[in-house]
């Protein structure tokens, strides 16, 4: 079932929905099943599961002498979704990513999620490789999310990227897109980045999820601005609660995000991380009502897959 008819069926009730990380590699998966079984009393209808792409890491190979070597930290995010749809009876929603994949690649995973009855995907760009500091893409891949989405929507309508297949199964994929209520931090301004976000529904996004926020106000005027020139497909707000200390400096520097003043002054209060963890959990509460109130369709947490604020967050409600 796609995302979007789960919004159209809500009857005036907030879903709940979260987003995962794959293990690290030779990890189980019952550390995936341990996180999401905590959660599945709220019912979520959807779970995100993270794409990750490549990363650097030096291997010794003799006196010292380093090797530089490419190594995916995190796979297995299609095998999960299926895990995941099979084990609980859940939607699933693959992150689907411009960095380290091939057009073929992408085309590849695409058919494996159609057989596999996944029927949605979460289009991104994806982040640059950890040590470098500007996006790269693939020599034979996308540079952009629009060009990633565009593959979809051509699959979608049976076009494949070999143009000798005649009559070719379309897919059928409900997709989904990220924004930044508090912008993209490589976009010059907001305008651009809306201008972006509405080329994106206009080539046949079905809806939108945002960046984590700690500040409602700017989800609000973000929603705002996106009705105001024409963006009219649903927009899920994405919340984190704030668990450590440490993470008042490192959510604004990875997610490029404001933290609030009054929650910035509570947590300098505590004096270890248990303290910030109940701050940061009341907060998302507090977050998660006036949310509520303003009529969203769903709130998406998350997790890190760590699901122990998210499930007294979730206890407090849903």
């Amino acid at each position: 079932m796609k995302v979007t008819e789960h919004l159209q069926n809500q009857q005036n009730k907030t879903l709940f929905s979260i987003e995962i990380l794959p293990p690290v590699k030779g990890e189980s998966i019952q550390n995936i099943f341990s996180a999401v079984d905590t959660l599945m009393e709220f019912k979520p209808v959807f779970i995100d599961v993270t794409y990750h792409r490549e990363e650097y890491v030096y291997k010794e190979i003799q006196a010292g002498l380093l090797k530089k070597e490419l190594t995916r930290k995190r796979p297995g995010t299609v095998a999960i979704c299926a895990a995941l749809m099979n084990r609980y009876k859940v939607e699933t929603v693959p992150h689907i990513i411009c960095g380290g994949f091939s057009k073929e690649e992408t085309e590849n995973a695409l058919i494996d999620l159609h057989f596999l009855g996944i029927d949605n995907v979460l289009v991104l760009r994806g982040d640059p490789v950890k040590s470098e500091g500007v996006f790269t893409a693939h020599p034979e891949g996308h540079r952009y999310a629009t060009d990633l989405l565009g593959q979809v929507v051509s699959m979608n309508k049976g076009k494949y990227l070999d143009n000798n297949i005649q009559n070719a199964e379309a897919t059928n994929f409900c997709v989904g897109v990220a924004a930044y209520p508090e912008k993209h931090f490589e976009a010059p301004n907001l305008y651009q980045d809306l201008k972006y976000l509405k080329m994106k529904i206009e080539m046949g996004a079905d809806y939108i999820v945002t960046q984590m926020f700690f500040d409602n106000q700017a989800y609000f005027d973000f929603v705002k601005q996106c009705r105001d020139i024409g963006i009219n497909v649903p927009i899920i707000p994405g919340l984190k609660p704030l668990t450590t200390k440490g993470q008042l400096s490192a959510l604004p520097r990875t997610f490029h995000i404001d933290m609030p003043n009054d929650l910035v002054k509570e947590v300098e209060k505590c004096k270890d991380n248990e303290a910030v963890k109940q701050v940061g959990i009341e907060w998302c509460i507090q977050q998660s009502k006036e949310l509520i109130a303003f009529g969203v369709p769903c709130l998406h947490y998350y997790t890190m897959s760590k699901s122990t604020a998210i499930k007294e967050v979730a206890s407090a409600i849903f």
